[in-house]
């Protein structure tokens, strides 16, 4: 029973934190219609500007964050105008290229800036902080990530169903045209839908650096990871990228406690078994 509430516990947060940053990716590979393979460069760059904030410059942990998220918005919006504005109607390999370029370039900008190494975010005492679960004693951090994954679901949720914003986000991608021609500014609902993607990517690179180490291979590293929790929760699906991250983080974490030297095999193994029996993923469209 100890085992099975470990692998819940640690299968969970490694879930919240995979959310957090797919589900940007979701939106703009299935609403966007645009394959981002630079997307996991949001949450390097969130990390990297954490750690240079933290550990450079002497901030505080609770500011350093929304700093860094900030940060990573401001960049990531000049470049959804300059750059992916452009490709949005190109063919597949063309922004499959577009966006792998621009994660080298992601790449060797954080190498050149923060060199190779492993970037660290220490966690301030509030989140580090033990917590006696009965079977376990671990951080608060883990029941911290989990809560703010919760907090991300629910948002989203309620910013697509209950506001306007998401009534014109949802008319946009159904017809862009129809939806340009009855006043609604595309161009500015997809900005901030590439910025809200990328604010997610940069909490999640920051509040899973204990999981998924921040350096600057970061964005290719677990590239596959990423397009995974897509992939299977169906692209454009919130609620789909949400089960599938749990799936994943679950999956995986009982693979590496119960058959730890074939974990990765057994792992790639079910997800290829679970597309090759539904390739539109679990929650998208035939």
């Amino acid at each position: 029973m100890s085992l099975l509430l470990n692998i819940a516990v640690d299968g969970v947060a490694y879930g919240m934190i995979l959310f957090m940053i797919a589900v940007g990716l979701s939106v703009t590979m299935g609403l966007m219609r645009v394959v981002n393979l630079a997307h996991g460069g949001f949450a390097m760059i969130g990390g990297a500007l954490a750690h240079w904030l933290l550990q450079d410059l002497g901030f505080g942990f609770w500011l350093a964050v929304p700093l860094a998220v900030a940060g990573t918005v401001a960049l990531a919006l000049p470049l959804e105008r300059l750059i992916y504005r452009r490709i949005y109607d190109f063919g597949e390999l063309q922004q499959v290229l577009a966006t792998i370029g621009l994660t080298f370039l992601m790449i060797a900008s954080v190498n050149l800036w923060q060199g190779s190494s492993l970037l660290s975010i220490p966690l301030p005492s509030a989140l580090s902080q033990p917590v006696d679960l009965g079977f376990r004693t671990l951080p608060f951090h883990r029941i911290f990530v989990i809560a703010l994954g919760l907090a991300v679901i629910i948002g989203l949720w309620w910013l697509i169903d209950r506001t306007r914003f998401g009534i014109k986000l949802r008319a946009a991608v159904d017809n862009r045209a129809t939806a340009s021609s009855i006043g609604i500014d595309t161009g500015k609902i997809y900005m901030a839908s590439f910025g809200i993607g990328a604010g997610l990517a940069a909490i999640g690179g920051i509040f899973g650096a204990e999981l998924l180490p921040i350096d600057a291979y970061y964005p290719l590293r677990y590239m596959v990871l990423f397009l995974i929790v897509v992939a299977i929760g169906g692209m454009g699906s919130i609620p789909g990228s949400f089960a599938a991250a749990l799936g994943i983080g679950l999956t995986e974490t009982a693979a590496r406690y119960l058959v730890p030297d074939i974990a990765t095999i057994a792992f790639f193994a079910l997800v290829i078994a679970l597309l090759a029996l539904r390739p539109q993923g679990l929650m998208g469209r035939a």
